[in-house]
C-alpha cells in the first residue's frame, strides 16, 4: 500500500499477518535481549504506540501503586507526536507481558527506569529503537516491516473487527479520521470476500 507525501508515493510499513507476528515474537526468544524485544514489539502491536512513545516510557507510567500493570495509563504531552497527553489502553495480554518482564528485572527494577532499556540501562533514542525493530524483523525474515508496522497492525485489526472508527481514532491519538483511515490495510482476500456478499 502506498501513501502520498508531497505528491510522491511512499510505501507504507507492512502490516504483519497473524502467522508473521507469531514468527516475529517467537524469534525474539532466540535473540540477545529477546524478552525486551518481545515487549517492545507487543507495545507497538497491542497498544498501537509510536516508536518515540515506547522509547520514552518509564515503569512509573505503566505500573500502579501495587506495582501491577495499569489497564489505562497516560503518555505525557512531551512524549507524543501531537504534543498532547493521551490515554493508552492496555489489554490483558499486554498487562501479563508487562508484569512478567517487570518480575524478571534485577538491578534495573526501579520505577524511574525506562520500560525498554538500552544495553546501558538508559532510554533508547527513537532512532536507535527503529534500528532495534529492524533487527528483529530482519532476523524473522520479514521484508518491508518497520517500527510503524505494529501501529498499522493495531489500527487495521480493530477496523476489520468492527470497532467504531471514532474509537480507533481516539486510541491511535489521531485528530482526524482521515489520518486513521490511511493506516488501515486491505488485502486481496478481503476484497474478494467483499464482492461475494453482492
Amino acid at each position: 500500500m502506498f501513501q502520498l507525501f508531497g505528491g510522491e508515493r511512499m510505501k507504507q510499513a507492512k502490516v504483519l499477518s497473524s502467522e508473521e507476528l507469531k514468527r516475529v515474537i517467537a524469534i525474539c526468544s532466540t535473540m540477545q535481549n529477546g524478552k525486551r524485544n518481545r515487549l517492545m514489539l507487543m507495545l507497538s502491536h497491542y497498544a498501537g504506540m509510536r516508536v518515540g512513545e515506547i522509547a520514552s516510557l518509564q515503569w512509573a507510567d505503566v505500573l500502579d501503586r501495587d506495582l501491577k500493570p495499569k489497564s489505562i495509563f497516560y503518555l505525557k504531552a512531551k512524549n507524543t507526536k501531537a504534543k498532547e497527553a493521551r490515554q493508552v489502553h492496555i489489554n490483558g495480554k499486554l498487562q501479563k507481558e508487562l508484569a512478567s518482564y517487570w518480575a524478571q528485572l534485577d538491578r534495573w527494577k526501579k520505577l524511574e527506569r525506562p520500560v525498554i532499556q538500552s544495553q546501558k540501562g538508559g532510554h533508547f533514542t527513537p532512532n536507535s529503537m527503529v534500528q532495534a525493530f529492524a533487527r528483529v524483523f530482519d532476523a524473522a525474515g520479514i521484508e518491508d516491516a518497520s517500527s510503524h508496522s505494529g501501529r498499522r497492525w493495531f489500527i487495521t485489526r480493530m477496523a476489520h473487527s468492527g470497532v467504531s472508527p471514532k474509537v480507533i481514532m481516539e486510541l491511535a491519538g489521531h485528530k482526524q479520521l482521515t489520518t486513521t483511515q490511511r493506516y488501515i490495510d486491505v488485502t486481496d482476500e478481503q476484497k474478494r470476500n467483499a464482492v461475494e456478499v453482492l
